[in-house]
């Protein structure tokens, strides 16, 4: 019974997610989901990016925490919108909480959303919300175990940025390992080193994102 219960909320949610991609598509407007553990650098990977990006495209963000505003405070002083869902305690955002939120946001002459889910390295990933891609941000201090701890991550993940970059020669992390092993979850998968700190790697990582944010305008 309990499987058939979890069959249903899953059905429902993936429904919900079609709906919110139509929407989405029909404002030509490309949408990842970015997600992580607490503490591997979403929010400021999220600010470098904004920065870098908001003089060329129409930017709006979707903060998802279990409680507070802090995350979304932090956004708004870029200047671009920003929407925060407190979940109440569930460790992710699904379907139904990303639609109602957009009753609250205005999509129109928008190029790019971006979602930053709660952090938790499990839920984020089972949830489908409307996005184009499901992107999942790995710092180097968490260690290079996590493509065999947390495999649904990777294999539902389109992008893996591997964060912190400027610690490689401090900590041991191997980023060949990371990388073989998540490609073999994953073979389409992008991946992009990056320090949030220092700004090294993102311009890989900002050219990629310029690409599909043009791409989704010309095929909406």
């Amino acid at each position: 019974m309990q499987l058939k219960v979890m069959e249903n909320i899953m059905a429902a949610n993936d429904m919900i997610a079609r709906e919110n991609r139509r929407l989405f598509d029909q404002h030509g407007l490309f949408v990842i989901n970015f997600m992580s553990s607490p503490g591997a650098g979403k929010t400021t990977l999220l600010e470098r990016t904004i920065s870098a990006l908001k003089n060329e495209f129409a930017i709006a963000v979707i903060e998802g925490d279990i409680r507070g505003q802090i995350d979304a405070e932090r956004i708004e002083r870029h200047g671009v919108p920003v929407l925060q869902i407190n979940t109440g305690g569930e460790c992710h955002l699904d379907a139904n909480m990303i639609r109602n939120g957009l009753d609250e946001m205005d999509l129109s002459g928008k190029d790019l959303l971006i979602i930053e889910n709660v952090g938790n390295l499990v839920c984020p990933a089972e949830f489908k919300v409307g996005e184009n891609f499901k992107a999942m941000i790995l710092s180097v201090p968490e260690g290079d175990d996590k493509p065999y701890k947390y495999p649904l991550m990777f294999k539902e993940s389109r992008v893996l940025i591997i964060n912190k970059i400027d610690l490689l020669g401090i900590l041991d992390f191997n980023i060949q390992k990371v990388e073989e092993t998540a490609r073999a979850l994953n073979p389409d998968m992008v991946i992009f080193h990056v320090s949030s700190k220092t700004g090294e790697g993102f311009d890989a990582w900002l050219d990629w994102l310029r690409k599909q944010i043009r791409e989704a305008k010309r095929t909406n």
